[in-house]
């Protein structure tokens, strides 16, 4: 009997059964696949990401496998600087290979003591009011009281659930990859720059040393049910750059098309879902990893309170109520990119308008702060405005504010001195006097560093943690 059984071992699941394990829910991850992903995809980590790997004590790990770079240029390919001043202390992107980033991943899972077992295929399940059995698609039957589905865009669990998946389907392709060239880079520049205002999406960016990205449109070429090949690339840049910069040695090759769908439910009773089984949408801006890592960031910490039997009543509904909405936006704004990267004139005169607009200093900020997750706010309620954002890494007295939030449990900062988690204190930490920088009396931050109350009196501060934390101990 377990407490939890997860259905795909990609970055998703494997950051929620790291964020169960930290509250001692017993965990079981089941991956179809019998081996990791052997092909070498760079995937970027946003600023909310790379946050919340910081929270955990990750981020040092994972930034000696990874590539910093500026955060500019994300929002349709549109070629703008950062501007100064982000609100985080991670403002950058960091390429990061995407096998390394799941090994990592699953390794930092199995340390909190997760079981992963491979060549596992969830075949079906049933559920009941006390639990999930699940089958496997070897015949063994395995009990669970929970049932996450983390298993891609093709979701089993999502199918199984009856959960309807709306959306639009593709509609375009396109070829994507990473690639070594057998041309100087200032010949690739120049050619690139004048084709690439007429034919979008098409790029060929260098990554690393040698290494490009290379983005070319994949209309007419081979067969969309089979794999891409280099031959494939080198037809469409001949076709479209009228040389195929002497592409060779690629790391991986792949073809995507512009679906956008988004699941009516995240939750059936005792099964649930996140990742890409809860939405799919093109890749552009890079958001897909990240929003997946962010869902489960919200998810962990909320079902291991109903599992330990702490949590209020609502606490699991407002895992949907919060990440739908925040999924709603990634499927809007990817759909606004696609239109932007679209060869049109209607889409080429707004793409024009929007990269003058983006001169100005808030549009940019605004919709680089979009693509990095920074400025997700959740409903909470009326209060200020930093209520239902997550609080940027400040310094305290004892080093960096994320430092405390390595157990994945909330955070009292009191700088009055007045108050106490009180019976609390099981699933609250408490600082005193914490920092300087700290413009409010006290703040109450849940375990993914979202603001959760503002304000100096205990009562109301009883009544928040009540709200977010259950009943008092004892």
């Amino acid at each position: 009997m377990f407490d939890v059984i997860i259905a795909g071992c990609g970055p998703t699941g494997a950051t929620l059964a790291a964020e169960l394990r930290l509250h001692d829910v017993r965990v079981l991850v089941l991956e179809k696949e019998t081996e990791p992903a052997s092909f070498v995809r760079i995937v970027s980590l946003h600023m909310r990401s790379l946050e919340l790997m910081a929270m955990r004590g990750l981020l040092e790990r994972i930034l000696r496998h990874g590539r910093q770079r500026p955060a500019g240029g994300l929002f349709a390919a549109i070629p703008k600087p950062v501007p100064k001043g982000l609100d985080s202390a991670y403002a950058y992107l960091l390429g990061i290979p995407q096998p390394v980033i799941e090994r990592l991943l699953e390794e930092h899972a199995i340390e909190l003591g997760a079981q992963i077992r491979r060549g596992c295929a969830v075949a079906g399940f049933e559920q009941d009011d006390e639990g999930v059995t699940v089958e496997l698609a070897d015949g063994e039957r395995l009990r669970s009281r929970y049932l996450v589905g983390c298993d891609g865009g093709r979701s089993t669990v999502r199918k199984l659930l009856g959960v309807g998946f709306p959306g639009e389907p593709s509609r375009t392709e396109t070829l994507m990859g990473e690639m070594e060239v057998g041309v100087p880079q200032e010949e690739i520049a120049a050619r690139v720059a004048g084709v690439g205002e007429i034919h979008r999406p098409f790029w060929l960016r260098p990554f690393g040393t040698e290494v490009y990205s290379v983005v070319v449109p994949a209309a007419g070429v081979g067969d969309r049910a089979e794999p891409p090949t280099l031959e494939d690339f080198r037809q469409q840049l001949r076709a479209i750059a009228g040389t195929d910069f002497g592409v060779h040695s690629p790391r991986w090759l792949s073809r995507f098309g512009d679906a956008t769908r988004l699941a009516e439910r995240y939750r059936v009773g005792r099964v649930l879902l996140a990742g890409d089984a809860a939405h799919i949408h093109p890749p552009i801006g890079g958001q897909g990893l990240n929003l997946g890592v962010q869902d489960a960031f919200n998810l962990g910490w909320k079902l291991a309170a109903q599992i330990r039997g702490w949590a209020p009543e609502t606490l699991l509904d407002t895992y949907q109520a919060e990440r739908h909405p925040v999924a709603e936006d990634v499927l809007d704004n990817t759909r606004a990119q696609t239109e932007l990267l679209s060869p049109g004139p209607g889409p080429q005169a707004v793409r024009r308008l929007l990269t003058e607009l983006m001169d100005f200093d808030e549009v940019n900020r605004h919709l680089i702060e979009k693509i990095a997750a920074i400025g997700v706010r959740y409903d909470f309620g009326e209060g200020p405005d930093l209520l239902g954002r997550r609080m940027r890494d400040i310094d305290v007295k004892q080093g960096r504010l994320y430092g405390l939030l390595h157990r994945g449990r909330g955070l009292l900062l009191d700088r009055t001195e007045r108050l106490t988690a009180g019976g609390w204190s099981d699933r609250v930490d408490y600082l005193a006097d914490p920092t300087a920088a700290l413009d409010v009396p006290c703040v109450l931050l849940r375990p993914d560093g979202h603001v959760a109350w503002i304000g100096d009196d205990q009562q109301d501060l009883d009544e928040r943690l009540s709200r977010w934390f259950g009943e008092p101990a004892g």
